[in-house]
C-alpha cells in the first residue's frame, strides 16, 4: 500500500482502509485522517460537518485478507494468532518470552521489544505511569490523549519496562479512564513531583533488576515536562459512542480531537478500535 499523500477534493467522497490516526506535535495538535493512500487534515476542519462512512468491508492491516471481525485493532484471525505484535506480552510486557526462544517473531521482536523503552508519568485523566519505545515519543503521549508527561526511567528492553511498570502501578494508575480523558479540565500535575515521590519507593525493585540484567539496564532520566495541546473547540459534557458495527455511518460537526477519538457534536468514536475498516468520508 502506498504512503503517498492524495489530495481531498472536499465535494467527493474519499474512501480507504482506515488506521492510527497520524498525529504531529504541534500547538495545537495536527491530527490527519489517514484511509488508505488518502491523508485528510482534519484539524482543518474543526467546526465542520463530516461523515464517516463503513463500507462493510474490513481488511487485516498485516496480510490485506479481507476478514468479518478484527482482532487485536485491525487483525485477521490467523494473523492475531501468529504475529509477535498480537501477542499477550504486547498487552503484558513483563510477561515477555524472547529469552525462552518461543517469541513468534524472534526479528520482530528484536525490533520492537528488545529495544530501549521509556517509564514516563503522564496526566490522562489523572496521573497515571506509561511504557512506550523510546521511538514513540511524544506520539504514544499524544495517542493516550495525555496533556502532560514527563519521561523517568530509561530501560533496555519492553520486558524490563514491563516489570517497572508493575512495581509503580501498586502506587499510582496505568490505565486512563477515556470517559474522564475526553471531558476534558484536567488539573496541571507536578509530574517531577511525583516522581521524586515515587521512584524512591520502587529503588529496591530497580536495584534488584540491574543486579539480574546488568546496572544500564535501567537508568534514571532528568528531562523535562511536554505539554500537550489538543484541537478541541468544546469538550463533550455527557460521552455518548459511535461504532461502526451497531450504525455504519456516523455524521455531527467535528468539535475536537483528542488521543485517538473524534469529538463529535453527536458524540465520539475512538478510530484506532476500528483499524482495517474500509471507510467513506465525505463532507
Amino acid at each position: 500500500m502506498s504512503n503517498s499523500t492524495v489530495p481531498l477534493q472536499d465535494e467527493h467522497p474519499v474512501t480507504g482502509t482506515l488506521i492510527k490516526m497520524p498525529a504531529q506535535l504541534a500547538d495545537p495538535i495536527s491530527y490527519q485522517l489517514a484511509l488508505g493512500e488518502h491523508r485528510i487534515d482534519l484539524s482543518a476542519r474543526l467546526g465542520q460537518s463530516i461523515t464517516l462512512t463503513h463500507t462493510g468491508n474490513i481488511y487485516c492491516s498485516a496480510c490485506s485478507r479481507k476478514t468479518n471481525k478484527s482482532y487485536a485493532q485491525g487483525h485477521c484471525f490467523p494473523c492475531m494468532k501468529t504475529l509477535a505484535r498480537c501477542d499477550m506480552c504486547i498487552m503484558k510486557p513483563e510477561t515477555c518470552h524472547y529469552a525462552a526462544g518461543t517469541c513468534r517473531e524472534p526479528e520482530w521482536g528484536e525490533q520492537h521489544c528488545m529495544v530501549d523503552h521509556i517509564v514516563y508519568l503522564a496526566n490522562t485523566s489523572g496521573l497515571k505511569v506509561g511504557i512506550t519505545r523510546h521511538t514513540q515519543v511524544p506520539t504514544r503521549w499524544i495517542d493516550q490523549g495525555a496533556t502532560q508527561a514527563v519521561p523517568i526511567l530509561r530501560v533496555a528492553t519492553r520486558q524490563l519496562s514491563g516489570l517497572v511498570e508493575i512495581a509503580l502501578a501498586k502506587m499510582v494508575a496505568d490505565k486512563t479512564n477515556w470517559r474522564t480523558m475526553l471531558k476534558g479540565g484536567e488539573a496541571d500535575i507536578d509530574l517531577k513531583a511525583e516522581a521524586a515521590r515515587l521512584l524512591p519507593e520502587i529503588q529496591q525493585t530497580i536495584a534488584e533488576l540491574q543486579v539480574q540484567h546488568g546496572e544500564h539496564a535501567i537508568s534514571l532520566l532528568d528531562e523535562p515536562i511536554v505539554d500537550l495541546h489538543f484541537p478541541v473547540l468544546e469538550y463533550p459534557s455527557k460521552i455518548t459512542s459511535h461504532n461502526f458495527d451497531k450504525n455504519p455511518a456516523v455524521s455531527g460537526v467535528l468539535m475536537g480531537i483528542k488521543g485517538q477519538y473524534l469529538i463529535l457534536d453527536t458524540g465520539v468514536i475512538n478510530l484506532r478500535k476500528f483499524t482495517g475498516y474500509e471507510v467513506s468520508f465525505s463532507q
